[in-house]
């Protein structure tokens, strides 16, 4: 079976090694998620080039998203039901939270167009990105989800703590695991804890 594997904003596809290093995965695709969408960078943009990567997979397949990547998995999920096995969300909210969005995207446009050399986009990007996702809620389609689902966040993560536990409430199939110690990019500071999740 294929396992996707989508990183966070302000992450690379390489931000996943660690995990990959460590799982025994026959088939995996790391997508750059900056590459996907065909115009400008996006929320609706990204999604639309997630679907027309995997519309030729006929076989279900498991995603493992973290932030922006658990996101985009859920929303998949919701849109595509026969096409996912199973879920691991890190670090996920299912209503973007309007001030920490704002927040986000004021630290963003203090940064030097250079610090984003590195992720592949540029600061106009990631600011538009940030922008496109602040009216997305999920909440009235999250019944729609009906493969197992695994909800990681790390014991320090406050920004999802709260969002992670509650989501776990609103689908009756998930397991929460909150990781101790951990912040929240776990696919680089516990990447451990995930390669055991996916290889047992």
């Amino acid at each position: 079976m294929k396992t996707v594997f989508l990183h966070g904003m302000g992450q690379t596809a390489h931000d996943w090694d660690a995990v990959l290093s460590q799982a025994s995965l026959p088939d995996v695709d790391c997508p750059e998620l900056s590459a996907l969408p065909e115009g400008k960078l996006t929320y609706t943009g990204l999604r639309t080039g997630f679907e027309k990567r995997y519309t030729n997979v006929k076989e279900a397949f498991r995603i493992c998203g973290l932030s922006l990547g658990a996101v985009l998995a859920l929303d998949y999920a919701i849109h595509h039901k026969g096409k996912v096995d199973s879920l691991i969300l890190i670090g996920v909210q299912y209503k973007t939270p309007a001030l920490l969005i704002d927040f986000q995207n004021f630290i963003f446009r203090c940064m030097p167009e250079k610090a984003f050399s590195d992720m592949g986009v540029s600061k106009r990007d990631m600011i538009r990105l940030c922008h496109s996702m602040r009216s997305l809620n999920l909440t009235a389609r999250l019944r729609e989800v009906r493969c197992p689902v695994k909800i990681l966040c790390g014991e320090k993560d406050r920004a999802n703590l709260k969002a992670s536990r509650q989501l776990s409430e609103l689908l009756p199939q998930a397991e929460l695991h909150i990781i101790p110690g951990a912040g929240h990019e776990i696919n680089k500071c516990a990447s451990e804890t995930i390669a055991d999740i996916l290889n047992s």
